[in-house]
């Protein structure tokens, strides 16, 4: 029997993906590299709310490898009690720097899994 609650959630899903790609524009973008931290526009507000919502297993996080000197980018294992693994990038001098990082390593996997799909 088909789980038609896990559909509706892949369509919901999909139709976010594309709203949210929509909106990554280079002018929010640059937004974000100016202040990762914020105040946000509403459309960035939304991007960064899509990208927040992702599940844990490969999530990007800061991963501050000597703090306030040194960042990297890690990706979360999904397992409780499990490191981040340390990715190649990097290393970034601020914590804003790894922050935009993380930001753009998000839209680049949100443009390439909305690659190819159709959105409602």
């Amino acid at each position: 029997m088909r789980d038609r609650q896990l559909e509706v959630y892949e369509l919901f899903e999909k139709g976010a993906r594309a709203r949210a790609v929509r909106l990554c524009t280079d002018e929010v973008i640059a937004e974000h590299a100016a202040n990762p931290a914020g105040p946000h526009s509403d459309a960035l507000q939304r991007v960064l709310r899509y990208q927040r919502r992702a599940a844990l297993p490969g999530k990007y996080v800061i991963v501050a490898v000597r703090p306030w000197h040194e960042y990297r980018v890690g990706a979360l294992a999904g397992v409780r009690g499990e490191a981040p693994v340390v990715l190649d990038d990097g290393p970034y001098r601020t914590e804003a720097e790894a922050m935009h990082a993380v930001f753009l390593k998000r839209v680049a996997d949100m443009r390439s899994a909305a690659a190819g799909e159709s959105a409602w």
